[in-house]
């Protein structure tokens, strides 16, 4: 992950290869993405006039999925489910209770980057609500002491 906005020509260097697929923006952004950890506003117009759309429509699809971040994320993601089945076991009132914790809101970083913090519907777990997801592993039934102990171990 690099502290600048990557500039046009690499932009250009790395999605081009992407070209030749079919609906290519999707795997171009996950590309960015895992390149530079978010995908910064400089890839919108560099998308948009390889793929001949407009650069709305290119922020539109970034804007639209959950996953694509158009800041760095921290060195953990926590996500945590804010579907209905984990909200009916408690999940709506933990969530809050990290987020305070933490000091970020939904989709915010801690001050020194350790976690970011985002929303997700559904984790599959609904009969183990509430769950999280930490750097890709979903873990279930979290209670406040649980989710303390998870965060401790990342140095939160």
């Amino acid at each position: 992950m690099l502290d600048q906005a990557p500039a046009p020509d690499d932009i250009r260097d790395l999605v081009s290869p992407l070209l030749t697929l079919e609906g290519p923006l999707l795997p171009m952004l996950h590309a960015i993405q895992a390149e530079w950890g978010h995908v910064p506003q400089a890839a919108v117009p560099v998308l948009a006039d390889l793929l001949n759309l407009g650069a709305a429509e290119v922020h539109g699809v970034i804007s639209f999925y959950h996953d694509f971040r158009d800041h760095p994320a921290g060195r953990h993601i926590l996500k945590i489910c804010r579907a209905e089945a984990c909200q009916s076991v408690g999940g709506e009132a933990m969530a809050q209770r990290m987020l305070d914790r933490l000091g970020v809101d939904w989709h915010g970083t801690t001050r020194d980057g350790g976690v970011t913090v985002e929303p997700v519907y559904c984790l599959g777990m609904c009969a183990c609500g509430p769950a999280v997801m930490l750097d890709g592993r979903v873990i279930g039934r979290i209670d406040d002491a649980r989710l303390d102990r998870l965060m401790t171990q990342v140095g939160a």
